[in-house]
């Protein structure tokens, strides 16, 4: 019976506790009526103010009065900021070098600290343990900013580095943005003519097929005048067609990627970075991409944006997912990441519900501009394919949910020039809630030919992962979001085709992991250990969701399923069950040490669909 609850063991529920409501009459002093006095409590732990959800009730609103979409904390403030001022500059991490160390940086602007001695005073204390950048590499570059910097520091407070040292950026990330790059879109001096062809090329196709249909409907309406004269053939071009760009170049013919039965972690805004994913590739997904990016920021150089094209040498499949409205901005971004970035694939992303992009005419939008997207596709397509690169789609099965279109759709893509199209079994309006439909996807898959079409929506566990399979034959793999954000170890289970039961230790050696890598690409000094934590706490949003084998009284677990209040079989276990944020500070002190004063986080997602 699916009722949405996981049931959990009866010895391991905590019994609710019914307080029975006190009458208690309120006096208010005349001052204090029509607004809140000063000295009122306010709760610290609550979240801000928030909209309701159009399923939950609202006694005060008017009837009829359309309710808001809910989902995430608009109204948080980000957890932690570091001030400029009191950031070492660069040119001083090494430590002391004497007297003229303050000399070396050449920015007449520089808007960081140059006093060495006063950074240090100020410095928080040193994170209890190892750095692993140190440990790795034999060296750390954040020097005396580092928040383990005990580890590498000499009694003078120079940074240690081995005697044979050549810089080795092998573990470190790759970053694509050289400042020089930056400089030239900034100034919009890349050269883009070889997009611009091939979106004029297939805008101008386009407008013939519209005016050639156009025609012959006319001719059927009996609206062209017929004189009775035999109009003479127009000469047709014979020999070989040279221009290779107006044929047709089918999936089938330039296909190079196999996707057939891989497993793909599924691009995931925030929390999809590149520390989890290379958690995820440990445990066994096969392909992996990058968190959705925006096309005007790429082509504007923004360094945030471009931030989500890198890649960790354990990605050996690896994409990078694109959003837009536009065909040509969106071609103009898969040029610049085909020719700079290393990726092997570029996804283009049609079914982000997410209003902002909604509005704009991107994700989702685009099934009701198919103009724009049939451009769009192909232009893309054809591009990367110079490159040696696939394109790929990834799609909902349609915008409302009377309507669903994504079979019609397949066919399109296809022969758009797509090599893989993945369908999200639920509609723009459902968003994450309600489960997906799967039959429906299994119809869409049957629509294509020879390219593979992928399901994505509520796989949690290797029974999910096979029942899919057997009755989805025509489905050629599956995408995993949610279910690997909160069990990671998801692609273990399915490849060993078996239910894993991590200890309470083992998982938090996975957060560990996690850490290591985020202090890594984020870096180890104050500012990349805070940004490690909010991604950390971020992360916890979905991973406390996750009730352990051994505690179920019906197994396996739903993704949509919600349990009642339990506590684990050890203390760390009930730590990493709660859904306090309180208690995923707590955790994160247990690896990162002490939050800094100020820090106050408040998740982006509210997990309203569980």
């Amino acid at each position: 019976m699916d009722d949405g609850i996981c049931h959990i063991k009866a010895e391991f529920l905590i019994p609710r506790i019914v307080e029975k409501p006190v009458e208690t009459v309120e006096i208010v002093a005349p001052a204090e009526k029509e607004g809140k006095p000063e000295d009122a409590k306010v709760d610290d732990t609550s979240e801000p103010p928030e909209k309701k959800g159009r399923m939950e009730g609202n006694a005060e609103e008017p009837q009829g009065k359309k309710k808001k979409n809910r989902g995430q904390n608009k109204s948080r403030t980000v957890p932690f900021k570091e001030e400029d001022g009191l950031r070492l500059c660069k040119s001083l991490l090494d430590g002391n070098l004497g007297e003229d160390a303050a000399k070396k940086c050449t920015n007449a602007n520089c808007r960081f600290s140059h006093d060495l001695d006063k950074f240090l005073q100020l410095k928080p204390k040193d994170i209890d343990g190892t750095c692993y950048i140190y440990s790795t590499k034999g060296y750390c570059n954040f020097g005396v900013t580092c928040r383990f910097a005990g580890a590498h520091l000499d009694e003078n407070r120079r940074n240690i580095y081995p005697e044979d040292f050549k810089p080795d950026t092998s573990m470190l990330v790759s970053t694509w943005l050289s400042t020089d790059l930056q400089h030239i879109l900034r100034k919009r001096k890349y050269n883009f003519n070889k997009s611009t062809k091939f979106v004029n090329k297939f805008d101008r196709l386009q407008q013939e097929e519209k005016n050639e249909k156009a025609k012959s409907i006319e001719q059927e309406n009996g609206e062209a005048k017929d004189d009775g004269e035999q109009k003479p053939e127009e000469s047709k071009p014979a020999g070989a067609v040279t221009d290779e760009d107006v044929i047709k170049l089918r999936s089938a013919e330039r296909k190079r990627i196999v996707f057939r039965d891989k497993l793909y972690l599924s691009p995931l805004t925030t929390v999809g970075n590149l520390p989890f994913r290379r958690i995820c590739k440990e445990y066994g997904v096969d392909i992996t991409c990058g968190e959705m990016a925006c096309a005007i920021p790429i082509i504007n150089g923004a360094i945030q944006e471009w931030a989500l094209t890198k890649r960790h040498s354990s990605e050996d499949l690896f994409g990078v997912q694109l959003c837009g409205h536009n065909p040509k901005l969106v071609t103009y971004a898969a040029q610049i990441i085909a020719e700079k970035a290393d990726v092997d694939f570029i996804d283009l992303n049609t079914g982000c519900p997410i209003d902002l992009i909604f509005n704009q005419g991107g994700g989702s939008a685009l099934l009701r501009r198919q103009n724009v997207l049939k451009v769009m596709v192909q232009s893309c397509s054809r591009l990367l394919a110079d490159y040696g690169k696939e394109f790929t789609v990834k799609t909902r099965i349609g915008i409302y949910n009377n309507k669903l279109i994504a079979h019609e759709m397949v066919p399109k893509f296809e022969d758009w020039g797509a090599s893989l199209i993945t369908i999200h079994g639920r509609t723009k309006e459902q968003r994450y809630t309600k489960r997906a439909d799967w039959d429906y996807l299994q119809q869409c898959a049957t629509q294509a030919q020879s390219v593979p079409v992928f399901g994505n929506g509520d796989i949690f566990g290797y029974e999910d992962y096979e029942h899919i399979r057997t009755k989805c034959p025509n489905i050629a793999g599956v995408m995993v979001g949610r279910g690997a954000l909160i069990k990671p170890w998801v692609f273990q289970e399915i490849k060993e085709r078996k239910t894993l039961d991590p200890s309470s230790g083992e998982r938090f050696e996975m957060l560990k992991r996690y850490v290591n890598y985020g202090l890594e690409h984020w870096g180890s000094d104050t500012k990349g250990v805070e940004t490690t934590r909010r991604f950390l706490l971020e992360w916890q949003s979905f991973l406390y969701r996750y009730v352990p084998y051994g505690l179920l009284e019906r197994p396996p677990q739903r993704i949509n399923e919600r349990p009642d209040a339990y506590r684990g079989r050890d203390d760390l276990e009930t730590l990493m069950a709660s859904p306090n944020c309180n208690d995923w500070v707590k955790l994160s002190e247990m690896l990162l040490g002490p939050v800094p004063e100020g820090f106050n986080f408040v998740p982006k997602h509210k997990a309203n669909a569980y």
